[in-house]
């Protein structure tokens, strides 16, 4: 399996792991009984020497590098180290309060105290634009806002919302408020998109705590992140999350706790090499973790994803993913879910309790091009899946190569009209080995019979 590259690794130790694909070439020509080299820091080369000093920059409300304790101060010292060719931004004990999301940069490790480190989302605001703002232009007018401190101010986060007035879709844009007359506010990008009143559009203070576009090379770990569900409107996890990341390469998240964002806890979009290990995600409104369209060679791994909608969410074309040995119980639809295009993927030696609907999910597709294949289901235990007619694993549609071996379904609440696998007569091909059954009114349910 592929790991993420991450930026204070040396040359060795990155040969035997076998991280990045620019140094797939290297491995081939240099074995690993190959004494260790003295490599140089290279003009264009992303593999280091092993430095023994590299920048930290620390942020707190006292004895910090830089005094803080807001999405400013933050911003403030990632971009600092940033700029210096990367290092790592140390968030001293405390709580955070984000009104915009802080933006990664590539080669930059965040890092907190653990539960004692807490960025917490303020409170969101939504009104009504008033007048139309097309594609090309850069600023935007509100209704008027609103006096107290739940107001808009330069420097937020922002989503717009609208119907798109020419096919209906959704419009979602999110953006940074960076100048002001009165109710009209200047946006950081244009929109490129038309926000028109006859789409009803609108705009709130809604963003990731912590998003990433674009980027390489970096960790977040031992953080807090509260989305402040209770107090915060909807934005699902294609546009945000606690961590939000988009067309990113080599990241590794670790001991992060993510909890009760109105969305997602962490979701990737078309990310490759993210590696999720000893996380806890819980209480959000929409999936524990995303992987999301088009992201190649996850691991998440010792995790554990309560009281969401979704456990896990493979989307779209995930492939050469591993979610392993994470627990995952109580989300209210599905612990985990895989479906269009998502291949060649192992799930195994997962603990799944207490889903609302179904334990593991192959989501039904419209044919054989968009479903499912070659994925392997090994060793979970499943308890409790669903209502009376429930199954603890439910396969629909027409996947391929699917392996379903060695796991461990129980049922402890009667059998009723429960299940432990379910097969749609539309799957292609399924192999059952060595899986055990407790509880259930049928072991298997084969619908192609």
């Amino acid at each position: 399996m592929i790991r993420p590259t991450l930026p204070f690794v040396n040359r060795r130790s990155l040969l035997k792991a076998g991280l990045a694909a620019t140094a797939a070439g290297l491995c081939r020509a240099v074995s690993a009984e190959t004494p260790p080299l003295l490599p140089r820091a290279t003009s264009g080369d992303r593999i280091e020497p092993l430095w023994s000093d590299r920048l930290t920059i620390s942020v707190g409300r006292g004895k910090a590098d830089i005094v803080g304790a807001d999405h400013r101060a933050v911003q403030a010292a990632v971009d600092y180290v940033a700029a210096l060719g990367g290092g790592t931004v140390r968030l001293l004990p405390g709580e955070y309060c984000m009104r915009n999301a802080v933006y990664l940069r590539s080669k930059v490790r965040l890092v907190g105290a653990g539960d004692a480190t807490v960025l917490v989302k303020e409170p969101s605001t939504t009104t009504k634009l008033v007048a139309d703002s097309d594609w090309y232009d850069q600023e935007i007018t509100l209704a008027l806002p609103l006096a107290d401190d739940r107001g808009f101010r330069v420097g937020d986060g922002v989503c717009l919302l609208a119907k798109n007035p020419h096919n209906g879709s959704r419009t979602v844009v999110k953006r940074t408020l960076v100048a002001r007359n009165g109710n009209r506010f200047k946006l950081d990008r244009a929109l490129r998109e038309n926000l028109w009143l006859a789409g009803d559009a609108s705009v709130a203070t809604l963003f990731p705590i912590l998003s990433g576009e674009n980027v390489a090379d970096i960790a977040i770990e031992n953080l807090t992140l509260d989305g402040n569900r209770a107090n915060n409107d909807n934005l699902d996890g294609n546009y945000a999350g606690c961590v939000f990341l988009q067309d990113c390469n080599a990241v590794a998240m670790r001991n992060l706790t993510a909890r009760n964002y109105n969305g997602d806890g962490i979701s990737w979009q078309i990310c490759h090499d993210v590696v999720v290990e000893n996380c806890r995600s819980h209480g959000h409104a929409g999936l524990g973790l995303h992987p999301g369209s088009g992201s190649q060679r996850t691991v998440m791994r010792g995790n554990t994803l309560s009281h969401n909608a979704i456990g896990i969410f493979f989307c779209w074309g995930v492939r050469s993913g591993v979610a392993e040995g994470n627990v995952i119980e109580d989300n209210s639809q599905l612990g985990i879910s895989v479906g269009h295009r998502d291949t060649d993927n192992l799930i195994r030696n997962n603990t799944i309790r207490r889903s609302g609907q179904t334990g593991i999910l192959f989501r039904p597709e419209p044919g054989p091009g968009y479903a499912p294949h070659r994925n392997r289901v090994e060793g979970n235990r499943i308890e409790n899946s669903g209502a009376d007619a429930g199954a603890a694993i439910d396969v629909q549609g027409p996947c391929e190569g699917l392996a379903l071996t060695g796991n461990t379904l129980v049922e402890t609440r009667g059998p009723a009209r429960r299940v432990g696998i379910r097969i749609a007569k539309e799957v292609r091909g399924i192999a059952l080995a060595g899986n055990r059954f407790e509880g259930f009114s049928q072991q298997v349910q084969d619908l192609r019979k």
